[in-house]
């Protein structure tokens, strides 16, 4: 498991917007590009590991910082979606 959560972490921390944007898409969640693209910027080389709930819940509070509580919370449903068990 350890592996998946490796790659699943390079991927948010190495995310472009419109991967971001292909993940949200296919998960359901609504953030504009505009939104994508700062978020991707803000992510890029973060290295936080999205498994762990305390690193996850700091991130998403600065995300909600950065761009704004409703887009922290789509972005969480996000993480979660990807943190999901195997």
């Amino acid at each position: 498991m350890k592996i998946f959560e490796t790659i699943i972490n390079h991927k948010i921390n190495t995310i472009t917007a419109e991967e971001l944007l292909k993940y949200a898409s296919q998960f359901d969640v609504k953030i504009t590009r505009l939104q994508a693209v700062k978020l991707a910027d803000y992510l890029r080389g973060k290295d936080v590991n999205i498994f762990d709930d305390q690193e996850r819940t700091s991130l998403v509070k600065q995300i909600a910082v950065v761009a704004g509580p409703q887009t922290a919370r789509e972005v969480n449903k996000l993480f979660l979606q990807f943190a999901k068990k195997q």
